[in-house]
């Protein structure tokens, strides 16, 4: 009787926990084609179209102007245009009422000093009257910049790379391919869709996605907790069984650890200003891919290398 009644205890705690009943497991086939199409297509764009990279990784220079009366982005790059030279970004920093900006212009090692000075003359003699004050200038070579893209590239393989040995050590190394796997899926759709809409891949984008990555793989291992936990309580179920109710018992902390990150994202792109929107527009589209990532592609990766070992034992 005592043994009954701790079971029906177990049965009702679980249910109370488990708010939802989605059938995750038998969603899987479409969100896995959906995955490998936004993959693809991403991989088409990038390899196809090609990154839009900024002065950090192609070589060029960058320009901090400050004037004293009211100015817009537009005044700045139309004189900018009579020089003849490709004007990477003209973009506000600082608040509204700072009047300060930072040009972006890329230029090749021959001629990098001779645009620099173009582009400083040009701009304190049409904006002589404004009192543009030039603040800073930087000069990236492209054996630099070329280097900073490997080094970009680098530091998210080596990130990837720790994050398969710790998945792997701490759990079991079946559910190691699925956190590395959801976590490549979330860097190229994202990088795809930078290069979709023309955006500039700096190296403030690379922090971004080392961000994403990071964020990614904590939402990973809290359901992988959840599914171990199954598990070790129940080993004889079947393991689509595990994942779908780990899934339904950490959905409201996915959504509430989601929505949270989320409104301060959204609250930095929007409010934050022009030198630092792409940043927070690549962590938005991180959050949002790597929240769906978590539950339609760690978890069904997990299933089929589950499916892999067992076999390879057999």
């Amino acid at each position: 009787m005592n043994t009954k009644t701790i079971k029906a205890g177990n049965v009702n705690m679980n249910t109370k926990r488990r708010k939802f009943n989605i059938p995750f497991v038998s969603q899987f086939k479409i969100s896995t084609l959906l995955s490998i199409l936004a993959v693809l297509g991403s991989l088409i764009l990038i390899f196809g179209k090609g990154p839009k990279f900024s002065v950090d990784f192609r070589g060029g220079a960058e320009i901090q102007v400050k004037f004293n009366q009211a100015m817009n982005v537009e005044q700045i790059r139309s004189a900018l245009a009579e020089t003849n030279y490709q004007i990477s970004t003209v973009q506000a920093i600082g608040d509204a009422t700072d009047n300060e900006f930072l040009v972006k212009v890329a230029a090749s090692k021959d001629d990098i000093n001779a645009v620099t000075n173009a582009l400083t003359s040009k701009l304190t003699n049409s904006f002589s009257s404004q009192g543009a004050e030039i603040r800073k200038t930087d000069i990236v070579g492209p054996k630099a910049g070329k280097q900073l893209q490997i080094s970009g590239l680098y530091a998210m393989l080596i990130a990837l790379a720790g994050i398969l040995i710790y998945i792997g050590l701490r759990f079991d190394f079946k559910y190691a391919p699925g956190a590395v796997v959801a976590l490549f899926h979330d860097v190229i759709i994202v990088c795809g869709i930078f290069v979709l809409f023309n955006l500039e891949f700096s190296l403030q984008i690379v922090a971004a996605l080392l961000a994403v990555i990071g964020y990614s793989v904590n939402d990973t291992v809290v359901i992988y907790d959840r599914v171990r936990e199954h598990e070790d309580r129940a080993p004889e179920t079947r393991l689509t069984k595990h994942i779908n109710n780990a899934l339904n018992e950490t959905l409201t902390r996915t959504i509430w650890t989601s929505m949270t990150t989320l409104l301060v994202v959204v609250s930095m792109y929007i409010f934050g200003g022009g030198s630092i929107k792409d940043f927070f527009f690549a962590l938005l589209l991180g959050v949002m891919i790597g929240t769906y990532s978590s539950l339609y592609v760690a978890a069904p990766t997990v299933l089929f290398f589950s499916k892999f070992f067992d076999e390879k034992k057999a």
